[in-house]
């Protein structure tokens, strides 16, 4: 069985992102339901490389938190157990490096 965001924590994700395409900043989603993880990726533009991903790894649930946000090269902004604090990352002015 495939991990999936489960309808809370889904509109958790699109409040967030919702602001963000009211303000411009983002433009499209997708989202992955893979065996070991849950992914929202975030795109800038529909045929760029997502700019963000959140993602729910269950597996993780007992040790840093199942929930994390990567940057575009990989890098992880922020993990931890509540969905909502993780994604006040994705609320700040993150300024991508080229």
């Amino acid at each position: 069985m495939n991990v999936s965001f489960d309808r809370h924590e889904l509109s958790t994700i699109l409040n967030v992102y919702g602001r963000k395409v009211a303000s411009g900043d983002w433009r499209d989603y997708a989202i992955d339901m893979l065996k070991d993880r849950a992914v929202f990726s975030i795109f800038k533009r529909a045929s760029e490389m997502p700019v963000f991903r959140v993602e729910k790894d269950p597996s993780l649930r007992r040790k840093q938190g199942q929930y994390r946000v990567v940057g575009q090269n990989g890098q992880v902004l922020k993990r931890g157990h509540e969905l909502a604090q993780v994604l006040k990352v994705l609320d700040g002015d993150i300024s991508l490096v080229k």
